[in-house]
């Protein structure tokens, strides 16, 4: 997909308005004209804010198109997700930890894209040969990345750990019992 003029001129701030019509059929209010689904995933792959919206309702539909994307890229190819990673994922619905675990879910993907951007930072320019070194398990440069993730994730469990203690006590006393 091209960006015209008018999109490449747009405050940052601003949401990118996508209507869906009954015939499934997805209208980009910024370039007025029909989108695919693989032109929605280009604009999440280049970080843009929209929302889609149901064009009769206005209902918001931007998850409902963003689960049908990621339905798409796990039946083709290589899946991010393993059976036994749907299935727990699943068990979670309805489940008392429901909210803790998509709340550790989101920040250990952040925390990983973080470490993504920055191991894409450090390694623009390299050769074949420097890639390869740097990519090793063994390099420091590397050992300290994944430390540094490994340190965020824990911290991220024990915030969900403390809220949920946190969340138990104020539950016991509003019933009158303390542990």
């Amino acid at each position: 997909m091209h960006k015209s003029k008018a999109d490449t001129a747009r405050p940052s701030e601003s949401v990118r308005v996508i209507k869906k019509y009954p015939n499934r059929r997805l209208y980009d209010t910024d370039t007025s004209s029909y989108i695919t689904l693989a032109e929605v995933k280009a604009l999440v792959m280049d970080s843009e804010r929209f929302v889609v919206r149901d064009a009769k309702t206005n209902e918001d539909l931007t998850r409902s198109i963003l689960l049908q994307i990621i339905l798409e890229e796990e039946t083709a190819g290589v899946p991010i997700f393993t059976e036994q990673v749907l299935a727990n994922i699943i068990r979670f619905y309805g489940h008392a930890m429901q909210d803790f675990m998509g709340s550790y879910l989101e920040k250990n993907v952040q925390i990983f894209m973080d470490l993504q951007h920055k191991m894409a930072e450090q390694s623009s320019g390299m050769n074949p040969e420097a890639w390869k070194q740097f990519m090793n398990a063994q390099s420091p440069m590397m050992q300290g990345m994944m430390g540094t993730y490994m340190e965020q994730s824990r911290t991220a469990f024990t915030q969900m750990q403390e809220q949920m203690q946190k969340n138990s006590e104020q539950m016991l006393a509003a019933f009158g019992l303390k542990r």
